[in-house]
């Protein structure tokens, strides 16, 4: 595996439940010198340089039935019982499946809304995003340690 640490990571403006999950997996668990920047909509590639996820044809996007978080798990072999909590929820707000039927998608993809309406620029919302995706972690990894 490539080394991925310190790098740019681009994905596209307009950020939303699967790139804010999968900013936040990449800055926690993949690159935790991590910057993002965010392209604009209608744009084939990444700037030069950066590495791509969730975008068209890019390494790190959706692939078969898994949505960018899922990519990034299995590309990293990412193997924590809550992670994969995490991944599953993402995975039902973001392609509208229910495939794992998390009760808890629908309330978390109400507060991602919000703050998306609220908060119009992307750097301000992954911020947000990054808080919310540490207290699901904390949450979950204190439900597997019992």
């Amino acid at each position: 595996m490539k080394d991925f640490s310190g790098r740019k990571w681009a994905t596209r403006k307009d950020i939303f439940i699967d790139r804010i999950a999968s900013a936040w997996l990449i800055r926690r668990f993949i690159d935790p010198k991590a910057r993002f920047v965010f392209v604009s909509k209608g744009t084939e590639k990444a700037p030069r340089g950066t590495v791509p996820f969730d975008m068209y044809g890019s390494e790190f996007t959706h692939h078969g039935e898994d949505c960018t978080f899922e990519t990034l798990m299995k590309a990293f072999d990412l193997k924590d019982p809550a992670l994969q909590s995490i991944a599953e929820m993402v995975h039902d707000i973001d392609l509208k499946d229910n495939k794992y039927g998390r009760k808890e998608a629908d309330g978390i993809a109400q507060i991602v809304t919000g703050l998306s309406q609220k908060l119009k620029e992307d750097n301000k919302l992954l911020e947000k995003g990054l808080e919310i995706f540490d207290a699901l972690y904390q949450n979950y990894s204190s439900s597997y340690s019992v």
